[in-house]
């Protein structure tokens, strides 16, 4: 079997990592695949000799866990439990990079970017999977409202094992499956499309094995913006009529699922036959393809009634057909638009209606906790499911950032791979 095997060299100053594969047949089996108590034992007998004169020559003893071995070493599964007091300060890792604002073709994959440090507060999680968002193309173009300082990794979703803890973090321990979504302006995390992302506490939530490391890098941005915009803003009650506009979609599944759950008659679009089907999958009670022409009076009509809430994805596209399918007092949330859009303010007059912004990055650290402990409890019940629609994997990044803007029917989620787990 091939194993990694970090090689270091040591200038004055700094400490370079680059991987190399080394052929061996010391393991006959992959430890993920072994119980907890025989893969310690393997671990105990197999990597501690594992040359360990080679490695005191060639490491300070900082950089060496209690078996005597690296500490940047790509151990399958959790990290060893002696990593929690190690440092990986100066130690260098594999990250997408912008380093100029531009197109796809600026997504530059380097090999020798700094491990992030970790301060009191935060958690590092190596990285499996992390989540690709919309906005992340957006920030990439220089066409954000908040612009990060270049170089930097993009991304902010992520979902792995926890590496290190700060001081002051102990609702986590080393080992454990998490998942990030840091997209607030209260946070200092780094990006996640890395092997390594460190997080404020505030943002990294246990992830229950029910899911994969896929599916928790799906969580983030989708289901936090989900459901932000339905419970805190909308305030939605069991037994309204929601409509869901662009349903297929990351945060459109992931809202069909969270209103399905709360017991509200739940109403999705999408603009093709799978992703329709998707919709139906994630619970919807009806579907309409938005591509039909007088689709939305044909909503109307099947229902006999109009909407409580609409969570809109394209309002510079959709909004003036929404707010004429208002019930009295009902909400229209905007999580998405793409430019201007003219609506007669006397559609809401009448039902006394609004429309609400909802913006993610605005959360306050309250509302995140809120938001995740919820989220956490969808996923133990059983209802918080992300939809991937696609893998990629880290030099595939351009396409990417490409495919989740210009192709066309969405159906769930992308995400790039990362590491293997």
């Amino acid at each position: 079997m091939a194993i990694k095997r970090a090689l270091f060299s040591c200038s004055s100053s700094v400490l370079a990592v680059r991987l190399s594969r080394h052929s061996a047949n010391l393991i006959p089996r992959h430890p993920r695949h072994l119980t907890s108590s025989s893969r310690h034992l393997l671990l105990s007998r197999m990597l501690s000799p594992l040359m360990p004169h080679l490695h005191q020559q060639m490491f300070p003893p900082q950089y060496l866990d209690s078996n005597g071995y690296p500490i940047a070493y790509a151990h399958p599964g959790p990290p060893l439990a002696s990593m929690s007091s190690m440092t990986l300060n100066n130690l260098t890792m594999k990250a997408v990079r912008v380093h100029r604002f531009g197109g796809p073709d600026v997504l530059q994959v380097d090999t020798n970017v700094p491990v992030p440090e970790v301060g009191d507060d935060q958690v590092l999680v190596r990285v499996i999977y992390a989540g690709v968002n919309p906005v992340e193309t957006y920030i990439r173009e220089g066409q954000y409202s908040r612009l990060p300082e270049l170089p930097y990794t993009p991304g902010s979703d992520a979902a792995g094992y926890v590496q290190q803890l700060g001081r002051n973090v102990t609702t986590l321990k080393v080992g454990d499956r998490v998942f990030v979504s840091g997209n607030s302006s209260n946070s200092s995390n780094s990006g996640s499309y890395s092997q390594y992302v460190v997080s404020d506490g505030t943002y990294v939530f246990p992830l229950h094995p029910r899911l994969s490391f896929a599916q928790g890098a799906s969580l983030g941005v989708p289901f936090f913006t989900a459901y932000k915009a339905l419970i805190l803003r909308a305030e939605t009650k069991p037994g309204e009529t929601v409509l869901i506009h662009g349903a297929s979609g990351a945060v459109g599944t992931a809202a069909v699922q969270i209103a399905r759950a709360l017991g509200a008659i739940v109403v999705g679009t999408a603009g093709t036959k799978e992703g329709m089907d998707v919709v139906s999958k994630c619970g919807a009670h009806h579907v309409f393809n938005h591509n039909h022409k007088s689709y939305d009076k044909k909503m109307v009509e099947h229902l006999g009634t109009g909407f409580d809430v609409i969570i809109e994805h394209l309002a510079n596209i959709n909004l003036g057909h929404d707010v004429q399918m208002l019930n009295e007092k009902a909400r229209v949330m905007i999580v998405g638009c793409r430019g201007a859009v003219n609506i007669n303010p006397r559609h809401l007059m009448g039902p006394e209606a609004s429309v609400r912004g909802v913006a993610l990055g605005s959360s306050t650290p309250p509302e995140w906790a809120q938001m995740g402990a919820a989220i956490v409890a969808g996923i133990e019940a059983g209802w918080a499911s992300p939809v991937i629609n696609k893998e990629y994997t880290m030099d595939q990044v351009a396409q990417v950032h490409h495919d989740i803007v210009h192709s066309k029917g969405a159906k769930g989620k992308l995400v790039l791979r990362v590491a293997d787990d």
